[in-house]
C-alpha cells in the first residue's frame, strides 16, 4: 500500500516546470514531508490536453456517497480490480489523475519497533503515482475532490518491505493515463505495473515519520 508520501521541492516555479503546469497553479504550494490520508493535498489532471492542478483530499469518496465515512478505506486501489470494484469503477473509466511526490514511506521491523523507510527515485526526479479522483458533495453545491493512489505487485526492491507498491508512471505514461478521451480505459491497465528494478532507492528515515503531526525535513534523517 501507500499510506504516506513526500513532496519536498522548495521552489514552486521549478516544481511547476517539472509537472508541466503554469506556476500560478502552485501559488498555495508548501513542501510536505509527511503527507497523510484525509489531508488536503493536490493532484494533476488533464483538461483540454493541458495539465491542471486540482486541490484534493486523500481518500476517495464516491459522488453518490452520503458521507465520507469510508474515505480512510479508499486511500489505495488495487490495479488488478479497478474495473470491477464499485468504489473505483466509474473513476477508472472517466476520472484518472496522477499524484505528484518525490518519495513515500513504508515501515519494516516488528510491531513494537516499526522503522520507516523513505523510498525515492535514484535519480532524484519526481514520482508520479497513478491515481483516480471523484467529486462528492459534503454540502449542497459545494463539491470536494478526493483521490486514491493505485497499487500493484511489488518489484524486487519493495518485496522485502511490503507486498504492494504504488504504481509509478513516467511523463509519457502519465499523459496517456490522464487522457479523459481514452475510448478504451481497459487498455490503460498495461501501465499499472511495478517500477523497474533500478528506478527506486530505499533509505532509513527518522521515527518522527511515525506521527502525522510531524512534517519537516528532519523526518528524512535517520537517527
Amino acid at each position: 500500500m501507500c499510506g504516506r508520501y513526500t513532496l519536498t521541492r522548495s521552489d514552486r516555479n521549478s516544481l511547476a516546470t517539472e509537472l508541466g503546469v503554469p506556476a500560478d497553479h502552485l501559488r498555495d504550494y508548501t513542501p510536505r514531508y509527511n503527507a497523510a490520508p484525509m489531508q488536503r493535498l493536490f493532484i494533476v489532471i488533464s483538461e483540454y490536453e493541458n495539465r491542471k492542478i486540482v486541490p484534493a483530499r486523500w481518500g476517495l469518496v464516491n459522488r453518490w456517497a452520503k458521507d465520507n465515512s469510508r474515505a480512510s478505506q479508499c486511500i489505495n486501489a488495487k490495479a488488478e480490480t479497478l474495473e470491477v470494484r464499485p468504489s473505483f469503477r466509474d473513476a477508472f473509466k472517466k476520472r484518472r489523475c496522477v499524484v505528484p511526490a518525490d518519495g513515500f514511506y513504508e515501515w519494516t521491523g516488528p510491531k513494537n519497533a516499526r522503522r520507516p523507510m523513505w523510498i525515492h527515485r535514484a535519480d532524484g526526479n519526481l514520482i508520479l503515482f497513478a491515481g483516480l479522483y471523484e467529486d462528492w458533495f459534503p454540502e449542497k453545491e459545494r463539491p470536494e475532490t478526493t483521490f486514491t493512489i493505485i497499487t500493484c505487485e511489488p518489484n524486487p526492491l519493495m518485496r522485502p518491505i511490503h507486498n504492494r507498491m504504488p504504481v509509478i508512471l513516467d511523463n509519457r505514461a502519465a499523459d496517456d493515463w490522464m487522457n479523459p478521451t481514452e475510448a478504451e480505459p481497459l487498455s490503460l491497465k498495461r501501465l499499472l505495473i511495478p517500477a523497474a528494478d533500478d528506478v527506486l532507492l530505499a533509505q532509513p528515515a527518522s521515527p518522527l515519520a511515525n506521527s502525522v503531526k510531524n512534517d519537516g525535513p528532519e523526518l528524512l534523517v535517520a537517527t
